[in-house]
């Protein structure tokens, strides 16, 4: 059988002991230059391959955004032609705008284009698109713009589209002369893997199913449920109360009009811009309708809905917005104002709904779970003790400052000293508000256990000594029933 020895040929030798040179050429000097040679040429072609793979990854983003863009352009299509075309086109760039997260191009590998700058956000790449757009559209003047521009933004799309497929054929004949010299970066260790089956004797009452269940390495693995252990997290994060920091709640009392201190806000702290924040002033905005604080309801809603458009907008959302909403006459401000005019009229109304439904669960006559409270020992009262306002007591200033933040209903009924009205507060609550409540009573020390005095001079009196002293008979009985 004759030998083929064909598969040598794309060996890459840059060593050649047998090489014939002139006499006058050191042939040492010689091989050492013809090996560098050979490892430059591949270097330099590794370096083309990892800049052609990485320009056609940021061209692939820039593309995803434009046929995104186009999408939603095509779809507000039939609202350009009763709408302002600019205000309609304006939406379907919000709507485009993607993830803030997924904003920046990735990151460069080493050495490609190692003596130019960072390449700018897909925010900036598709704001120079619209500029180039809008003005081969001030030049052009059609009858249709928003068509126009539909179509022209079509053109630059077909023209990144041909790039990358231009890059793509660079690369092909790259690689192809890459893989067509073998050479000692291209030997790999192959079948390098031990693996041991361990049986087990299966027992006279196991079930035909355990015989063929395997052994993992990561025992909290699920064969059926391969997301279980990620799932579960993610539904007890899910079942946790979604509620706005602290600097989120400080930010929902700025007023609508003021976006001079809105932005000074989100400048000293940009942590609020999350997506969990703007839920959270959404909720405070829902239990302020349910509580009939209109004013406040609308205004959460609007500082949410401000959080939501900077994030959507980009890595330069913040300034972008700012600068279109305080622009006179902008047509993003009617885009946002009626966004913010939607949402609250939808939490309005479903407000409405869960009102109506309380009141009549209530008046139905069936009962409600609450909170109430009462003393537990025989023989004792609750107190209610008002934190004094100026105190040089740390514990009374944190105790006044709990008090402060209470409903005006609840302070007037603390105020009032009866423990009965407190009760009748904590009764119009849910069970999870009264628990918060009664929590920061106990915290503020507002609450007290005193003995309950009693004057056995009094006929009434003389009937609560006696049903004190049926009653701790009676407990002593249980203690010790013989």
């Amino acid at each position: 059988m004759p030998v083929d020895y064909s598969k040598w040929d794309a060996l890459e030798l840059s060593d050649d002991s047998d090489i014939e040179v002139h006499p006058n050429v050191d042939k040492r000097s010689f091989i050492r230059a013809k090996q560098n040679q050979i490892h430059m040429e591949r270097q330099q072609r590794k370096l083309q391959i990892e800049t052609l793979k990485y320009e056609r990854q940021v061209n692939d983003g820039l593309m995803k955004r434009i046929s995104s863009l186009l999408s939603a352009l095509k779809a507000h299509a039939a609202d350009a032609e009763t709408r302002n075309p600019g205000e309609v086109a304006f939406q379907a760039v919000m709507e485009s705008a993607g993830n803030p997260e997924d904003d920046k191009p990735p990151a460069r590998p080493e050495g490609v284009h190692a003596k130019e700058e960072q390449p700018p956000s897909y925010t900036k790449m598709m704001a120079t698109l619209l500029d180039q757009v809008n003005k081969e559209l001030d030049e052009k003047k059609p009858e249709n713009r928003y068509n126009a521009m539909v179509e022209e933004i079509e053109v630059h799309l077909k023209k990144v589209q041909d790039l990358q497929q231009d890059l793509l054929k660079k690369l092909a004949e790259l690689e192809k002369e890459e893989s067509r010299k073998i050479t000692s970066e291209s030997i790999h260790t192959g079948f390098n893997s031990s693996h041991i089956t361990k049986s087990t004797p299966s027992t006279s009452g196991s079930k035909k199913a355990d015989d063929t269940k395997v052994e993992l390495l990561n025992p909290n693995f699920s064969l059926n449920k391969p997301e279980e252990s990620k799932s579960s997290t993610a539904e007890d994060d899910d079942d946790k109360e979604i509620e706005a920091s602290a600097d989120a709640k400080k930010f929902a009392q700025i007023k609508p009009g003021d976006y001079r201190e809105s932005h000074a806000f989100i400048g000293s702290h940009p942590h609020i811009l999350s997506e969990k924040e703007t839920d959270g002033l959404l909720v405070m905005a829902f239990d302020a309708q349910l509580e009939g604080k209109d004013d406040f309801a609308r205004q959460c809603v609007h500082q949410a809905l401000l959080l939501q458009y900077c994030r959507a907008l980009g890595k330069d959302g913040v300034a972008l917005f700012f600068k279109r909403i305080t622009t006179k006459g902008h047509q993003a401000q009617d885009v946002f104002y009626k966004d913010v005019q939607d949402t609250y009229y939808r939490i309005k109304n479903r407000a409405a709904e869960i009102n109506a439904q309380r009141a009549a669960e209530g008046g139905s006559g069936e009962g409600v779970e609450q909170i109430q409270l009462h003393a537990v020992e025989p023989g004792t009262e609750i107190k209610i003790r008002i934190p004094p306002e100026k105190s040089e007591d740390a514990a009374e200033k944190r105790g006044r400052e709990i008090f402060d933040g209470f409903s005006p209903d609840m302070k007037k009924a603390l105020e009032s000293g009866s423990l009965d009205k407190v009760n009748e507060v904590l009764g119009k609550m849910t069970v999870e508000d009264a628990e918060e409540v009664v929590g920061l009573l106990s915290e503020a020390g507002i609450l007290s256990v005193e003995e309950q005095i009693i004057d056995a001079t009094t006929e009434e009196g003389q009937k609560h000594l006696k049903e004190m002293e049926e009653q701790a008979a009676l407990e002593s009985y249980a203690d010790d029933p013989e």
